[in-house]
C-alpha cells in the first residue's frame, strides 16, 4: 500500500515536472523562436499598410478631416481616432491632467521656430494644442506638411512652417535666386502649387522673373514647396541685350554713360549691398570681363576698378545702374545698332558669368513698347495698323513675362528677332502714340483672361499659314490663328460673319497640292490686300549649286533638332548624323502645310536621301548665303540666312545626275502666322480699325486692359 502511494505521488511530481517545462518552452519560444501558429477559429492579425506624403498643400482641416491637395486630386483624409477626445478628454481642448503631453519628438521644432513641427496621434495631449484638437485642425490649415498615413488614416502631420519671399531674380531646375537671399536649392521632392483662381500644380517654370508673387517653403535651407500666391498685372520687363551684332548674350566689355547723375550698386549674390557710387551726367563707366585679355576699366567707390570688384564676388553678385530721373537714359557705348549708340532707360543690370557679362534692362513695358513698335513696324503706317501692332507687341511680351525665356539668367525675352526687336530704330513719336493710345490693352483668347500668341510677320503671298508650320507640340492649342486669304472679299466676309472660304483653298483647288499652289503662285490677285507690295512675289535663282553648303546647313539643322532633319532607311525615315556627300541628285517639295508653305523638302544625294521638316528648317537650308533675292518690283535683297518664306516652287537644272543649280518661285516674307503687318497697313488704309484688323487675323480673340484689375 505504501508502495502505491509512493508511485502515484511519483507519478504527480513527473507529470507536474513536465507541466513547468512545457511553460518554459512556450516562454523561450515566444522571444526566440517563430510564433505559434494560431489556433483554430483565431484571426491573424492585419499588417498595418503606411504611406508617406511629402510637402502636401493643406486647405482644410476639421472634425471630418483634412482636405488635401495631392497629385493634382482634392483628397479628404480621417485623422487616426486617437486624434479625438478620450475619456476625461474634452473637444473645448480641457484635458485629464494624466494624459500624455502634446510635444514633438526630435523630428520636431528648433529653437528659431523654422523646422517642421512633427507630430503623432500619440500625442493627443490637448492643454497645448496638441493632436486632434480645434486649436491644432486650425493651425493646419493653409499649410505644406508631410502626411503619413496607417490604413488609410492620418497618423502623423510635419508641418513645413518656415516660409521666405522675395523678387525672382534668375530660377533653374535646381533652385532660385531670391532677391535678399541668395542661390535657394530645391529638395529632391519639393512641390509647387498655383493657389489663385483654381488650385493647381505649379513648376518653377510657373515663377514670375523679376516679381515678388511667390513664398517658398524652406526644409533646412532649402525649397520645399513654392506656393504662387496671387498673380497682379507686371509692369516691368527686364530684356537680355545681345551683343553688337546680335550673335551673343555675353559681353567682354560694358562701356556706358547716363544723360543724368547716376548711381552703381554692387548687391551680393543674396542681394545685400557691398558698395555704391556716384557718376555725373555724362561721365563713363567700363566693364572688362578679365578673362578677354582686353586692358580698362573705372574707378568704382575707393578707386577700386568695378570689373575687378564683381570679378571678386560670388557668382550671383550684381551691378546694378540706375539713373538719378526716372527719364534719364543709359548710353550703352559698348555696342551697335542700326540707330547708332542706343540709350535705354529704367534699369541696367550687370551679372557676372563664366562665360562673360550678361546685361539686362528692367524697364516699365510700356516704355519697352517705345522702342519695339517702331522696331517692328516702319512708324509711317497708318495710326491703326501701329495700333493693332502695339497690342500684338504687349500682348507677346507679356507672355513672356508670365513665362521667362530666360529664366536661369532672370530675362523675360531678349532684344532680337528671336522674340521682338527692341531699340534697334529711334523712338518715334508715332509709335509712341501707337502705344499710349493702347495702354494696357492686350488680345485675350475666347476665355477673356488667357493672353494669345500674337505672332505677326512681314508680308503675306495672298495667303497666311497656321502654327504648325514649327512642329511644335502647342500648335493644336492655336486654333485662332487661321490661315485666311488676305483678300478684300474674305476679310469683308470674316467681319460681317459670314461662312469663310475653306482654309488654304485657292479658287477651287487645295493649296496643299503642288499643282494648284504652283499656279497660284505664279499669279496675281489684284483682290489681295498686298497685291503691290514688293515682296508679294519674288525669285530666288542659284546658278551654281554647291553641295558642301548644303551638306554645312543640313547638318547645322540636324544639331539644332534631330527630329526634324531625317535620313530614309527603307520605307521610313530615321534620325541619324548627316553623313558626307558629294552630288545632289534631287530637290522637291514633298509636303505642303495650310495656305500652302513648303512643310517637308526632299534632298537626294549620291549617299541618302534626307527629308527635312518645317519651315524655317527648308528656308535655312536651300538659303547659300550668297544668292539674292529678286523682288517684283525688280529690286534685289541679299538673304543671308533665310529665304524670304517657304510659299515657293522648285525648278532644278540638272548635268547629268547631278543638280548643278535651282530656282524658286516664291511670295511673301516672313513665316506666314498670325497678323501680316503689310496686309495690316493695307487693311488700315482702307479704313479698318485696329480691332477689326486683331478680329481678322486672330479669329475669337477680344481686347482687354490687363491693369484694369491691378
Amino acid at each position: 500500500m505504501q508502495f502505491k502511494a509512493f508511485v502515484c505521488l511519483l507519478g504527480i511530481f513527473l507529470l507536474l515536472l513536465l507541466a513547468v517545462a512545457g511553460i518554459l518552452c512556450a516562454e523561450d519560444d515566444g522571444e526566440e523562436g517563430e510564433p505559434s501558429p494560431p489556433e483554430s477559429g483565431q484571426e491573424e492579425k492585419p499588417v498595418p499598410v503606411v504611406e508617406h506624403f511629402s510637402n502636401i498643400w493643406i486647405m482644410e482641416a476639421g472634425t471630418e478631416g483634412i482636405l488635401c491637395y495631392i497629385e493634382g486630386e482634392e483628397r479628404l483624409l480621417r485623422v487616426s481616432a486617437s486624434a479625438y477626445p478620450q475619456d476625461g478628454q474634452s473637444r473645448d481642448g480641457e484635458s485629464n491632467p494624466e494624459s500624455s503631453g502634446s510635444r514633438p519628438d526630435d523630428r520636431g521644432q528648433t529653437e528659431d521656430g523654422g523646422e517642421p513641427v512633427y507630430m503623432t496621434d500619440g500625442q493627443n495631449g490637448a492643454e497645448d494644442g496638441g493632436w486632434g484638437t480645434d486649436a491644432w485642425l486650425l493651425s493646419l490649415r493653409e499649410q505644406v506638411a508631410d502626411l503619413e498615413l496607417t490604413d488609410g488614416l492620418v497618423t502623423g502631420v510635419s508641418v513645413k512652417a518656415r516660409k521666405v519671399s522675395g523678387r525672382v531674380l534668375a530660377a533653374d531646375q535646381d533652385g532660385i535666386w531670391l532677391e535678399g537671399q541668395g542661390r535657394l536649392e530645391f529638395t529632391e521632392d519639393a512641390q509647387g502649387y498655383r493657389l489663385y483662381r483654381e488650385l493647381a500644380p505649379a513648376t518653377y517654370r510657373d515663377l514670375r522673373i523679376g516679381y515678388d508673387f511667390a513664398d517658398f517653403c524652406l526644409e533646412e535651407g532649402r525649397i520645399c514647396a513654392i506656393l504662387l500666391a496671387r498673380e497682379e498685372a507686371m509692369e516691368n520687363i527686364r530684356v537680355l541685350l545681345r551683343d553688337s551684332d546680335y550673335q551673343g548674350i555675353t559681353h567682354e566689355r560694358v562701356e556706358l554713360t547716363c544723360d543724368t547723375d547716376y548711381t552703381v550698386q554692387l548687391l551680393s549674390a543674396g542681394g545685400s549691398l557691398e558698395r555704391v557710387a556716384t557718376y555725373p551726367a555724362g561721365e563713363s563707366l567700363e566693364i572688362v570681363y578679365p578673362d578677354s585679355g582686353r586692358e580698362g576699366g573705372a574707378a568704382f567707390g575707393d578707386d577700386t576698378r568695378a570689373g575687378e570688384e564683381l570679378a571678386a564676388s560670388p557668382q550671383g553678385a550684381r551691378l546694378v545702374v540706375t539713373p538719378a530721373a526716372r527719364t534719364g537714359k543709359i548710353i550703352l557705348q559698348s555696342i551697335h545698332r542700326s540707330q547708332g549708340i542706343p540709350a535705354y532707360r529704367g534699369s541696367l543690370e550687370m551679372l557676372w558669368t563664366g562665360e562673360g557679362l550678361i546685361l539686362i534692362n528692367e524697364l516699365p513695358l510700356e516704355e519697352y513698347l517705345y522702342s519695339v513698335v517702331p522696331s517692328e513696324m516702319p512708324a509711317s503706317y497708318p495710326p491703326e495698323a501701329l495700333m493693332a501692332q502695339a497690342i500684338c507687341a504687349r500682348t507677346y511680351a507679356y507672355t513672356h513675362m508670365r513665362q521667362a525665356g530666360y529664366e536661369e539668367l532672370g530675362a523675360h525675352v531678349d532684344d532680337s528677332s528671336s522674340y521682338q526687336v527692341y531699340n534697334n530704330i529711334l523712338e518715334q513719336e508715332t509709335a509712341t502714340a501707337a502705344v499710349k493710345a493702347t495702354y494696357g490693352q492686350m488680345l485675350m483668347r475666347e476665355d477673356g483672361v488667357t493672353p494669345a500668341q500674337t505672332y505677326y510677320y512681314s508680308t503675306s503671298w495672298g495667303y497666311g499659314s497656321d502654327a504648325h508650320v514649327w512642329k511644335t507640340s502647342g500648335a493644336d492649342s492655336y486654333g485662332y490663328i487661321k490661315p485666311r486669304h488676305l483678300s478684300r472679299e474674305e476679310t469683308r466676309r470674316v467681319l460681317a460673319g459670314e461662312a469663310e472660304t475653306a482654309a488654304g483653298v485657292a479658287g477651287a483647288g487645295d493649296l496643299t497640292r503642288e499643282e494648284v499652289f504652283a499656279a497660284a503662285i505664279r499669279s496675281t490677285d489684284p483682290g489681295d490686300f498686298e497685291a503691290g507690295e514688293e515682296w508679294y512675289r519674288w525669285t530666288y535663282t542659284v546658278k551654281k549649286l554647291d553641295p558642301g553648303k548644303i551638306l554645312e546647313r543640313l547638318q547645322s539643322r540636324y544639331e539644332a533638332n534631330d527630329a526634324l532633319v531625317l535620313t530614309r532607311d527603307g520605307e521610313d525615315y530615321v534620325s541619324v548624323p548627316i553623313g558626307a556627300f558629294r552630288e545632289i541628285r534631287g530637290l522637291s517639295v514633298l509636303a505642303r502645310g495650310a495656305g500652302g508653305v513648303a512643310d517637308e523638302l526632299l534632298i537626294e544625294t549620291d549617299r541618302d536621301t534626307y527629308k527635312v521638316i518645317s519651315e524655317y528648317n527648308i528656308r535655312y537650308v536651300l538659303c547659300d548665303g550668297e544668292t539674292g533675292a529678286q523682288r517684283q518690283d525688280g529690286s534685289r535683297v541679299a538673304m543671308n540666312t533665310l529665304l524670304p518664306s517657304a510659299f515657293f516652287t522648285i525648278e532644278i537644272a540638272r548635268e547629268g545626275e547631278a543638280v548643278v543649280g535651282y530656282n524658286l518661285t516664291g511670295g511673301g516674307f516672313g513665316h506666314g502666322v498670325g497678323m501680316s503687318q503689310n496686309g495690316a497697313r493695307s487693311m488700315a488704309a482702307e479704313g479698318y480699325s485696329a480691332g477689326d484688323i486683331l478680329r481678322f487675323f486672330y479669329a475669337g480673340c477680344s481686347v482687354k486692359e490687363i491693369y484694369d484689375d491691378a
